[in-house]
């Protein structure tokens, strides 16, 4: 008999972090991956690094994004 969602998820909670979170990162990709949103995220990268390559725009840093993420967080 198939596990219940309930089982599962109480399993996961056992499990270490990184395989939960390759799980969800799995489940995730699964659902949202389709042709037509694959095409988008494409064009939509394409456009975005044009920007940051003609100077149009300035990227950020990792580190500015991350420090700017936790005060919203508050971690």
């Amino acid at each position: 008999m198939p596990m219940t969602l309930d089982q599962i998820i109480e399993e996961a909670r056992q499990w270490p972090a990184e395989q939960v979170a390759e799980l969800v990162d799995r489940l995730t990709q699964q659902l949202q991956a389709t042709p037509e949103i694959d095409a988008a995220w494409r064009s939509e990268t394409r456009r975005r690094l044009a920007e940051i390559e003609s100077a149009q725009v300035q990227g950020v840093p990792g580190e500015v994004v991350s420090d700017r993420v936790r005060r919203v967080v508050g971690r």
